[in-house]
């Protein structure tokens, strides 16, 4: 048996797995993200380790034998928080998380002291990443940064918590601007840059490598026979590419969960950081990956469920699984800044084209179609990357809808397969990660394609419709910049 642990910025969702990965049990806890100010967005770590604690009880209550058996555990993890603690392993401040935009100004600082920044990381300096808020740190809460004796990204934060160990696996470290992601280690000159040495980072493993054991306390608490192996884990994307079998160069899939994610796994380290691509290690060994990142996808939907009173599922009840034509009205989905191609965290999303014609169901329709247009706009620069796709998987919570991936497969113009179970496709891939810890089993064996539920392919009849959508969509960008506030 297997347990995989997520921890997204939403919930902390558990699985359990057994060895022929039938899911025995699951459990989620939900989780509250803070903004104190406008561009900043924070969770207090104390809250992910109530939510996993309760998720794991809720799987030993609901599946006690299988839980008795687990032999490994792997963590998956929203990237590029930034968890400062002190020498007693006590957090210091709320982690600042990956949709931050607080530290724009520290970006183009770092750049400036450390040139080769870009060719070393394989990313251009985004506020998103974490060494740009330990600058902001430095400068911002001088007693704060003084203070701190380690950095850990958040799923190092539940690891050292739940095994007493400072450990990061390869895909989340390259997340931070520190990792030299060519050779898949701490780069020295990046730390100094920041003013941190190699003693603030936690040791660095391989994904599907043992990282740690299971406090033989909580392997108690959860009625565990013996304290399973943890294995490195996964940034949530990386994951999310385990739990598809998206292991070989060319695999390729779109996250639509909290933000958006189009990924292709590569045999090297590619960086193209003039698109604003990422350039990352995968989370086994000796394999790499491309993604283009949207700061807000699923979360639009969320919001204008929010702003307009109804549920989700009201949003879309009545609008069937495709759309007739493209909308008039165009959204640009900026609700948080935007990264790929633009690096812009202080830019905001618009509606164009209001009238009184508008009414809800073309509100929700250019929604989507926003996000999608907008995850066009990563495919293009993963493109001019030199990166081929040829179809992909979908997975996250926007996954479950028809009709978004109907839109989503017009726009792309590729054909794009709904998976069954993508709901918990990151902790089911840290499950598989927890699974190579323990058994010593080869990657590309076990982390093999998922089910397909259903695959949609683009309508010939929307193709031109879609592209000149896409155009308007293009268009639109400098403009907005260009008179925001």
């Amino acid at each position: 048996m297997f347990i995989g642990i997520d921890l997204g910025t939403s919930s902390v969702k558990c699985v359990l797995v057994d060895e022929n990965e039938r899911v025995i049990a699951t459990a989620s806890e939900a989780l509250v993200v803070s903004r104190p100010a406008p561009t900043h967005s924070e969770q207090n770590p104390a809250s992910w380790w109530t939510a996993t604690v309760t998720a794991l009880d809720h799987l030993a209550h609901d599946a006690p034998a299988a839980m008795a058996a687990v032999r490994g555990i792997g963590l998956s993890g929203h990237m590029h928080g930034a968890t400062l603690l002190d020498a007693q392993d006590r957090v210091l401040r709320p982690c600042i998380l990956w949709n931050d935009g607080r530290a724009a100004t520290e970006c183009a600082e770092m750049e400036a002291m450390w040139p080769a920044l870009r060719s070393v990381t394989g990313n251009i300096a985004m506020p998103g990443f974490t060494a740009p808020k330990l600058l902001w740190i430095r400068k911002q809460e001088p007693a704060i940064f003084a203070a701190t004796a380690k950095v850990l990204l958040p799923k190092a934060y539940l690891r050292l918590l739940l095994t007493g160990e400072y450990v990061e696996d390869m895909s989340d470290a390259a997340g931070t601007l520190w990792l030299d992601v060519g050779k898949r280690d701490w780069s020295d000159a990046a730390l100094a840059a920041t003013g941190l040495a190699r003693e603030h980072m936690p040791r660095l493993v391989e994904g599907s490598q043992p990282a740690g054991r299971l406090r033989q306390e909580l392997a108690q608490r959860w009625g565990m026979t013996s304290a399973p192996v943890f294995a490195g884990g996964a940034g949530d994307n990386a994951a999310g590419a385990i739990s598809l079998g998206a292991v070989r160069p060319g695999d390729a899939f779109v996250s639509l969960g909290t933000s958006g994610v189009l990924w292709a796994t590569t045999a090297g380290f590619a960086p193209n950081p003039a698109e604003a691509v990422h350039a990352f290690c995968h989370c086994i060994p000796e394999t790499w990956h491309q993604m283009g990142v949207i700061l807000s996808a699923a979360s639009c939907l969320s919001w204008l469920s929010t702003t307009l009173g109804a549920s989700e599922a009201d949003l879309l009840a009545g609008m069937g699984d495709k759309v007739a034509r493209p909308s008039n009205l165009l959204f640009l989905p900026y609700l948080s800044g935007e990264r790929t191609p633009h690096n812009d965290p202080q830019i905001r999303g618009a509606f164009i084209g209001l009238s009184h014609e508008t009414d809800r169901a073309a509100l929700v329709q250019s929604v989507m179609e926003g996000v999608a247009f907008a995850l066009s706009d990563c495919l293009t620069a993963l493109r001019a990357a030199g990166t081929r796709i040829s179809a992909a998987d979908v997975i996250g919570g926007g996954a479950r809808s028809a009709l978004w991936l109907s839109i989503l497969a017009n726009v792309l113009d590729l054909p794009l397969s709904q998976i069954t179970g993508a709901e918990v496709s990151g902790a089911f891939g840290a499950a598989r990660l927890g699974r190579l810890a323990a058994t010593g089993e080869d990657p590309l064996t076990v982390c093999r394609p998922p089910q397909r539920a259903a695959t949609v392919e683009p309508d010939p009849a929307l193709r031109d419709g879609y592209a000149i959508a896409y155009a308007r969509y293009r268009k639109a960008y400098p403009n907005l910049k260009a008179i925001a506030l």
